[in-house]
Parts: structure tokens; sequence; C-alpha cells
């Protein structure tokens, strides 16, 4: 159980060594985000206004099931909404600031990677051996909570947000930066919920939680998991049961996660 070999090192050593990892970290997300400003027609037309598009793969979807269920209330995003932009360097800054998010999902598993490389020589040997595939799991959940949130929550809120009225002599004609924020912030916080998994089993490695402990509050986590739902999709019903179901799927999963760190624990 003995630490792996290596040279001590002081502080400031720690400090420099995090320094390189953190400089490598922005160095990727900066390459992808050059990358995503240059091919702005791609990133914009499909990516981030695609949900809006009647022809979305979820919205055709659901124009489909609704046909078959004689159920119109499920075909949704049929019509184009309207944007705008007020500020004059609006548009400009809207383009660096989704080429900087592009940046950050793509480089999601290098960035975690590197944390990895930063935490792995502070680990006991046999920890490092049961956490290697701990980067691929968190970078498969991560792209799980992105796809999810933005096939399924990110339609879902467009046109609950997008078409509500308080009046008829209200006419929505969005502001494009205001679209682009809901959108991101939807699939950025989907994507590091799903997260969970991995945030359990460190914790749990660490002796934090306890499966006992998950299984005891876990009424109390489906609470949050239901505040969270709400803060993160618009006030409808569906959105956050769509939510919900996951991450309480998630959460049992860090039981069980929990559970066989403890089990191996105990057989060490």
């Amino acid at each position: 159980m003995a630490k792996k070999e290596k040279t001590e090192m002081s502080f400031l050593d720690h400090l420099e060594e995090l320094r390189w990892h953190i400089i490598r970290s922005f160095a990727s997300i900066f390459v992808f985000a050059i990358l995503a400003f240059v091919f702005k027609n791609f990133v914009f037309d499909v990516v981030i206004l695609g949900p809006s598009r009647p022809d979305f793969f979820t919205n055709q979807l659901l124009c489909r099931i609704s046909e078959a269920l004689n159920l119109p209330v499920l075909c949704i995003n049929q019509e184009q909404l309207k944007f705008q932009n007020i500020q004059m360097s609006g548009q400009f800054v809207m383009h660096i600031w989704v080429a900087f998010i592009t940046g950050l999902v793509i480089s999601f598993p290098y960035i975690f990677w590197e944390f990895w490389r930063f935490v792995r020589p502070a680990l006991y040997e046999n920890e490092v051996k049961h956490s290697r595939g701990a980067i691929f799991f968190a970078s498969i959940l991560f792209s799980l909570g992105i796809l999810f949130a933005y096939y399924v929550i990110t339609p879902l809120s467009v046109y609950f947000l997008g078409n509500y009225q308080v009046s008829e002599s209200v006419e929505n004609i969005i502001n494009f930066g205001s679209y682009v924020s809901t959108i991101s912030s939807i699939v950025l916080a989907s994507g590091v919920m799903f997260e969970l998994p991995i945030f359990i089993y460190f914790l749990s490695k660490v002796g934090l939680v306890t499966a006992e402990f998950l299984k005891k509050y876990r009424r109390h986590a489906i609470v949050v998991v239901l505040a969270l739902a709400a803060i993160i999709t618009p006030p409808d019903m569906i959105s956050q049961i769509m939510v919900c179901l996951p991450l309480i799927v998630l959460y049992e999963a860090g039981i069980v996660i929990a559970k066989r760190v403890e089990k191996k624990k105990a057989m060490a």
C-alpha cells in the first residue's frame, strides 16, 4: 500500500506543477475555441440554432410521434423563432463566448486527464489501479449529459420559453444573447450533473460518504435533484421530470459505486 517511489516535492514545486497543468488545459481550450471561431457557420447555424429549427432531429421525431398517436401537442418548434441583436458588439462578443464554451466542452476529457495527472502521485498504487477508468467514465458521463440536454431538454425549453406569452399583444422577438445563454447554461449544467457518480466515487474513496449515508439521505437527495431540475429547466413539469429521472438513476448508481469502494477497502 506504499505510495509510488518518487522524489519529494516542496510546496512551491507542487504549485509550479499545478501551474503547468492549468496552462496546458487552457491551451487545449484555446485551440478548440479558435477552431470553433473559424467554423462559425457550422457552430451557430447547425449547433446553436439547431434546437429552434423545425428540421431538428428531436423536433421531427416528436412530430412523427404526434402524428402516430394523434397528439398534436407533441409537435413542437414548427415555427422558426425570431432573434435580434440589440448591441453594436453583441454578435462579436457572442461569437467569442460561444467559441470559448465550445472549446471547454470539447477539451473536457483532456482537462480531466490533466487534473488526474496532478493528483495521481498522491495516490496509493492500488488506488491508481482502481481509478484508471475514471477519465474514460467521466468523459462518457459528461458527453451523455451534454447530449441529453441538447437533444431532449433544450428543444423543450426553447419551445416553452420561446412561445410563452402573457398576452397575444406581446410578440416574442428574442434577444440572441439570451437564447445562447439559456442553451449554454442548460447544456453545461447537465454535463456537470451527470458527473454525479464520479463525484460520489472520489468522496467515498476519501471516506466522506458511504453507501449507508447515501441511502439514509436518499429522500433529501431527491429534493435537491428536484431543485436543481427547476433551476436549469423551464417551469414546465415535463422538462423537470425528464431531468430528474436520469439524475435519480445516477444517484442510485452512486450508491452501488460506494458499496464497491467500501468492499475493496475491506479486502485491502
